[in-house]
């Protein structure tokens, strides 16, 4: 450290102030952790609910049903009342061994030691440019995050009839926030053969009157300056122009793990976040993770359970009360699993996550199975889709001693 930097030591600090990070912040006061600071590199805390003005968020924490922004207050306001410290608008620059963060801040050089350190920075949207979009480059393409923003925060419409892109949770979201404006999609597009999100939520934008085609592609995007129109393969091969002006790519979303790769910790490469046991803890553990960006995506009521489940955990690892870290063994997840969260599981009877959360690549139906050196352990039969959730109770697991790999297939 130089001589310009400003050292803060805590128990317990978390990067990030979503649902995950500040419930984890809470429950750490709750158990007597002290100090706990939340780190938020935004000039408000709270995370991706402030932006969604839409409800339902809230009724299992809070017992009523309440709007993003009112979810999000609420939150920031039960961990101030706990006693967390909240750093706004400070960013963290790297993770160090030990739980030693390197901050930029509005002062200038912050360093920050922790005993535990727990990463809660979500998920981001896939942008165009990773989605190998071609066509021109006008204005009018955007994702979810930033059609919240132009909507509920700076209070400007960036289109009046886009084509919306996915189908997921975040894509039916982006519709009734699209109504709530008084923007008209053109239509919705969705490259596999049925809707991501579940029925009947999937039929909501057809009950809006917004055409929905299933097995359709986005070819181009076309413009000078402004989107005026994009090219489409429909699913009877058919190439269509569609006029529209603007493009919403929603889903397809990424954790948001570049602390995490640029650290010495390491990375799970099919989630692309940090590579955990059941108790959270990734590689060195003096660093927990939590929240979406461990796996892409999760709602902001499970992500806020979770966060409590590991701020639990780590008021135990303070207390020198969870298992050695280094005696576990690791789980082989087949395809089409296409990642599997926890990575690995710590020998022990402590609980910890109450399960191991799956997904698919592709639509599926068989039976899911986890075995040990050839001998099934468990199973049950399945019928998944791509980006929704699978999973196994981790207390149904009997696991035999000696053993260094779980088995995971779906056949």
């Amino acid at each position: 450290m130089n001589s310009t930097e400003t050292l803060r030591q805590a128990e317990a600090a978390i990067i990030g102030s979503g649902p995950a990070g500040l419930a984890a912040a809470i429950e750490l006061r709750r158990q007597g952790v002290g100090p706990v600071i939340v780190i938020e590199r935004e000039n408000e805390a709270g995370g991706i609910p402030r932006h969604c003005a839409h409800p339902p968020f809230g009724m299992r924490e809070y017992q009523r049903i309440l709007s993003g922004p009112a979810y999000a207050r609420r939150n920031v306001a039960a961990a101030l009342k706990a006693g967390v410290v909240i750093l706004l608008r400070h960013s963290v620059v790297s993770l160090e061994p030990g739980g030693l963060l390197r901050l930029a801040s509005p002062e200038g050089p912050l360093t920050i030691q922790a005993q535990q350190v727990l990463i809660a920075t979500g998920a981001r949207e896939t942008p165009r440019s990773a989605r190998l979009l071609s066509g021109d480059r006008p204005v009018g393409v955007i994702n979810t995050g930033a059609l919240q923003n132009f909507l509920y925060v700076q209070r400007l419409k960036p289109f009046e009839r886009p084509l919306i892109i996915g189908t997921e949770l975040v894509s039916l979201s982006a519709v009734l926030s699209c109504r709530r404006a008084g923007i008209r999609p053109v239509a919705v597009l969705e490259a596999n053969s049925r809707a991501t999100a579940r029925w009947p939520l999937s039929l909501f934008p057809r009950l809006l009157g917004i055409p929905l085609h299933l097995g359709a592609q986005l070819l181009a995007i076309n413009g000078t300056g402004r989107v005026e129109s994009a090219t489409v393969r429909m699913a009877d091969g058919e190439v269509r122009e569609m006029p529209c002006d603007g493009v919403l790519l929603t889903g397809q979303f990424t954790p948001e793990s570049s602390l995490v790769r640029l650290s010495h910790l390491q990375l799970d490469s099919g989630s692309g976040g940090p590579r955990i046991d059941q108790f959270g803890r990734c590689s060195d553990p003096a660093y927990f993770a939590a929240g979406n960006l461990l796996r892409p995506i999760e709602t902001a009521g499970w992500s806020y359970r979770e966060g409590r489940r590991i701020g639990a955990l780590m008021a135990l690892a303070l207390r020198g009360q969870l298992p050695d870290a280094h005696d576990a063994l690791s789980l082989k997840y087949a395809a089409p699993i296409k990642l599997g969260v926890p990575a690995q599981l710590v020998r022990g009877e402590l609980p910890g996550l109450a399960h191991l959360q799956l997904r698919v690549s592709r639509a599926v139906s068989g039976t899911l199975r986890v075995s040990a050196q050839g001998k099934e352990l468990w199973s049950r039969p399945v019928s998944a889709l791509p980006e929704r959730r699978l999973l196994i109770p981790l207390k149904e697991l009997q696991l035999p001693a000696h053993i260094d790999q779980l088995d995971i297939c779906i056949d």
